[in-house]
Order: C-alpha cells, then sequence, then structure tokens
C-alpha cells in the first residue's frame, strides 16, 4: 500500500520534470565559445538582419533594445573607468541623429543613477517622439544639454570620460560637414573616449578606410561585435547588449563569450590585427 501512494505522488512529478526536459531541450543553445578566439564578427548586412529579425520576428521594440543597449554600455564605462580612478567623474555624451545617439541618451541617464555627473552635446535633434522622450528623460534626470560643441582643451580639462555615440553600423563614410568639426575634437581629446558599437566615423566593415575615424580607448560592440571590430587596438572592448534570442543566435551562427552571472556585459581581448 505504502509503495503505491509513493508511485501514485511521483509519476506526476517525474512526467513535470521530463516535460520541462523535452522543452529545455528543444531549444537551440547559444554557441558560446570557450576560446576568445572564436567570436563571430557581423558584416554590415548580418547586423542589419539581425535587428529586422528582432523588431519584426521577436517583437522586441526600438526602446526596448535601446534601453539595453544604454545600461549595458554604461555598466562597461563604470567597470573600465570607475569613479574612484578618475580625476573628474563629470562625462561628455555626444550624440547623432539616429539609433547610436539614442543608446547614447539611454547611457547618460543610467551612468547619472551610477554616480556620474553627465553632461549630453546633442546637435542635430531627432524629432520622433522615441527620441524626445529620451530627452525629457534625461532633463527630468537632472542631466544639463550643452548648446555648443566644447574645445578639446576644454573637454580635458573638464571631463573624465567622452561617450562617443555618432554614428552606427549602418554609417558609410564619408562624415557630413556637419560632423566634421565634432569629430575633429574627439580626435584630439586626450581624456579616453568609449565609441558605442563601431568607433564613429569607421566602415562597419573594413574600419577606418578613410582615416578620418575615431580611435578610442573603448569600444563597447552591441549584440555582437563588428567586423571592423578586428581593427580595435584600444585598452577596453567590452560586448554589451544581452538580449539576442538562442533561436535567432543559432541562426546566424552567432559565437559569443559567456556573460558571467547577471552581468550586462562581458570584456573582450582586443584583436587589432587579426583577419
Amino acid at each position: 500500500m505504502l509503495q503505491y501512494i509513493v508511485r501514485s505522488k511521483a509519476l506526476p512529478i517525474l512526467a513535470k520534470v521530463s516535460a520541462e526536459l523535452r522543452y529545455l531541450c528543444s531549444i537551440p543553445r547559444v554557441a558560446y565559445c570557450s576560446r576568445m578566439d572564436s567570436i563571430k564578427y557581423l558584416s554590415q548586412e548580418e547586423a542589419i538582419n539581425v535587428d529586422k529579425k528582432l523588431f519584426s520576428e521577436y517583437k522586441f521594440s526600438v526602446d526596448q533594445l535601446m534601453e539595453l543597449a544604454g545600461l549595458s554600455v554604461a555598466t562597461a564605462i563604470a567597470k573600465a573607468y570607475p569613479i574612484a580612478h578618475l580625476t573628474s567623474r563629470d562625462v561628455l555624451v555626444v550624440c547623432g541623429p539616429g539609433n547610436n545617439g539614442g543608446d547614447g541618451l539611454v547611457c547618460a541617464r543610467h551612468l547619472a543613477a551610477f554616480g556620474y555627473r553627465p553632461r549630453v552635446f546633442y546637435p542635430r535633434r531627432t524629432k520622433r517622439e522615441l527620441y524626445t522622450n529620451l530627452v525629457a528623460q534625461c532633463e527630468a534626470s537632472g542631466i544639463p544639454f550643452a548648446a555648443e560643441m566644447p574645445a578639446a582643451a576644454d573637454v580635458d580639462a573638464a571631463y573624465g570620460v567622452v561617450v562617443d555615440a555618432l554614428f552606427g553600423f549602418s554609417f558609410a563614410p564619408p562624415v557630413r560637414e556637419e560632423f566634421v568639426g565634432i569629430m575633429e575634437m574627439l580626435r584630439s581629446v586626450e581624456v579616453p573616449v568609449c565609441s558605442v558599437d563601431v568607433p564613429s566615423g569607421w566602415d562597419v566593415e573594413r574600419g577606418d578606410t578613410a582615416g578620418d575615424g575615431l580611435h578610442p580607448s573603448m569600444l563597447v560592440s552591441l549584440t555582437a561585435p563588428k567586423l571592423c571590430a578586428r581593427g580595435f587596438a584600444g585598452r577596453h572592448h567590452y560586448l554589451g547588449g544581452r538580449f539576442l534570442p538562442r533561436r535567432l543566435a543559432a541562426e546566424y551562427d552567432i559565437v559569443l563569450p559567456p556573460y558571467p552571472g547577471t552581468e550586462q556585459c562581458v570584456e573582450l581581448p582586443v584583436a587589432a590585427g587579426k583577419q
């Protein structure tokens, strides 16, 4: 009788566990690399198609991905340049008119929450509601916006870090005239510059082909590194944007390093010179 009771209680539990294991086994796994040199680098077409699928097939919204991307950039900056190690906790965030600029606005808000003092330079604002909301969120967080582009010497005197959120992976050289002066300033500063996803001025696949792109000390690749990141020779390379669904990663054979614990970013080796 006792044996029957034990079996009757155990069988439903075992059936439930078995069903859950079958479900977990049916989900494609992200190919996590044991060697950092196995990381997948995305072409421009692959990066665009991954984004399209995230929006259409996986039903992410632009502001969802922007929030996660901006958070991961701010987290990576806090790891690479902690406030205690900076001469100034002030951070200049330079934002462009596209999604890269939106990532920069989100990053600024999270940096403020982390105890930094960000100031945003946003020379050509986008009138879409998503971007006006991001600006309003920054202003509500007490983040000031610079009316004019500061000189490089003033940036070096006042700021501990600069965030380059001008151009993303859809950029194609050359730099438009209205941004030439900003690029000159960013190339001239001596404080660390952190580029979001792609160093501004770079071809997303071939790197600084025009010779007038930025060469930042830090790069935060989003979703997966782009091909141009093979030519990055700065001090810190991080991967952020921990939102890639397993099935989508498997579809594009995207190989990533494992994120430790609940971290939003992971540091990568600098891969300059690798083909």
